[in-house]
C-alpha cells in the first residue's frame, strides 16, 4: 500500500510555537508554499468520491467547487476549476480535514504531527542558513556539503517557479528531495540504538 501525501496547513508551515520567528511577518517565500500546500490539497479533495467528501467539515460553496471540478473533463477548465478550489483553501480550517484524511489513511495523529516536523525543517533550511547549524546539530551525522547542496538546488528550483508565466508547471523534484533527505536523516537518528543500563554499569565499573 502507497503512502498517500498529506499537506500543511498554514499554521504549521514555516513556524511552531516555540520559535522566535513567530514574531515575525511570514516571507513571501513562506506565503509561496503555504498555498502550494493548499491548491495541493484541494486536488487531494477533487481525488476524492462523494462519499466520503460529505464526511469532510466542508464549507457549501468549498464543497460545490471540488464537485463541480470533478465535473469538467477539458484540461483548461479543470485547471481553472483547481486553482478555484485552491483560492476557496485559504479561507478553510484545514486541520480537521487532515485529521479525517490520516484517519482514512490509518495514520496517526502522531504520524502526522512528525511530518509536519519534517515539513518544518524543509522550510527553515530553505528560508534562512540560520537554522543549519542548529539541523546540523540535531542531526550529527549528516553529511554538510550534500546536504548544502541540496539545499542551494531547492531554492534555485523556487526561484525559478517564481519567475514562471501563468498556466507553466512548476517544478518540485529538489523541493521533494530535500524533505526526503530529512527524513531520511530522521529515520537514521531513531534507529540508532540508545545505550542499555547494562552499559552504564560498565562505564561506572571503568
Amino acid at each position: 500500500m502507497s503512502r498517500s501525501k498529506h499537506f500543511a496547513s498554514p499554521s504549521m508551515v514555516g513556524h511552531d510555537a516555540g520559535d522566535e520567528g513567530d514574531q515575525r511577518a511570514p516571507s513571501k517565500s513562506q506565503l509561496k508554499r503555504q498555498m502550494t500546500a493548499l491548491q495541493e490539497l484541494g486536488e487531494r479533495l477533487v481525488g476524492l468520491p462523494d462519499s466520503k467528501l460529505r464526511q469532510l467539515p466542508l464549507a457549501e460553496r468549498l464543497y460545490d467547487a471540488v464537485r463541480e471540478a470533478q465535473r469538467i473533463t477539458s484540461h483548461e477548465g479543470k485547471r481553472r476549476q483547481l486553482q478555484y478550489v485552491g483560492k476557496l483553501m485559504r479561507e478553510a480550517h484545514v486541520e480537521p480535514i487532515q485529521a479525517m484524511l490520516a484517519e482514512w489513511d490509518g495514520e496517526s495523529m502522531e504520524q502526522v504531527a512528525a511530518f509536519h516536523q519534517l515539513e518544518l525543517w524543509r522550510d527553515r533550511l530553505l528560508g534562512d542558513d540560520e537554522h543549519f547549524t542548529a539541523f546540523m546539530n540535531l542531526y550529527p551525522h549528516a553529511e554538510a556539503q550534500p546536504l548544502r547542496a541540496l539545499i542551494r538546488a531547492a531554492r534555485k528550483e523556487q526561484a525559478a517557479n517564481a519567475a514562471l508565466l501563468p498556466g507553466r508547471e512548476p517544478q518540485r523534484k529538489h523541493y521533494r528531495a530535500l524533505f526526503q533527505e530529512i527524513k531520511r536523516l530522521q529515520a537514521a537518528a531513531n534507529a540508532e540504538p540508545a545505550p542499555s543500563a547494562g552499559d552504564d554499569a560498565d562505564d561506572d565499573k571503568r
